[in-house]
């Protein structure tokens, strides 16, 4: 995908940040909307489209947390990248971004550079997922990675983008444990600094609606899905 094709949905309630993250990403070739609140932000996702979303956690009216799981019940936003823009040592809002769905968070104040290096991260990241790949069944799940589907018992689930991610990395290989390690790099990415909470909380979740018996934790090491 061409810069001047992806599409950055900036959303923020302070002036001042929207422009200078709008001003370096347009530099750089993208196409840049902004909306200072969450409201605004779910209205021009669902109208734009975005390729890639950056949320404030803290705003007025509706906060990114919320906003976030808005988003992430329109179909036409299940590829959308969203991350989250969260100030130091708000660790509680990395969960909540994760369990409403957001794919990554990063940290301000941030320098325009470092913030440009990332976008083109997560970018990167949308890219390789575009690659045409099949399907495949465990048990009562079907996995479609093409067209980005879970079937259950001949019913669709629908699932934020690193849970399905994460339940077709340990359904790739039912019975193997795979490494805390090993499952932060291949869901996500060497360049993506989350904390081992994270894995917890995205299997937590899978638990919830695929059930508990699926997925066990092996202590200390990892985690594995069970056929």
């Amino acid at each position: 995908m061409k810069k001047k094709d992806t599409l950055i949905l900036i959303v923020d309630d302070e002036p001042d940040i929207l422009e200078i993250l709008s001003y370096n990403l347009k530099n750089e070739g993208y196409q840049v909307i902004t909306a200072e609140n969450g409201v605004k932000a779910v209205k021009k996702a669902k109208k734009h489209r975005p390729h890639l979303i950056v949320l404030d956690v803290m705003m007025p009216e509706m906060d990114g947390i919320e906003a976030c799981e808005q988003i992430r019940k329109i179909d036409s936003l299940n590829d959308a990248i969203i991350t989250f823009f969260t100030a130091r040592n708000e660790d509680y809002s990395q969960i909540a971004g994760f369990e409403a769905g957001a794919d990554d968070y990063i940290t301000k104040p941030i320098k325009p550079k470092v913030l440009v290096s990332k976008v083109k991260s997560l970018l990167r990241r949308l890219k390789e997922e575009s690659v045409v790949q099949s399907s495949y069944t465990v048990g009562d799940i079907t996995i479609d990675k093409k067209e980005y589907k879970v079937i259950v018992d001949n019913e669709e689930l629908s699932l934020p983008r690193k849970e399905f991610e994460l339940l077709s990395l340990l359904t790739s290989e039912p019975n193997k444990v795979f490494k805390r390690d090993e499952i932060l790099d291949q869901v996500w990415g060497n360049d993506v600094v989350v904390g081992g909470r994270t894995i917890d909380v995205h299997i937590r979740k899978l638990r919830e609606k695929l059930g508990d018996d699926l997925f066990k934790t092996v202590k200390g090491v990892g985690y594995k899905f069970v056929e």
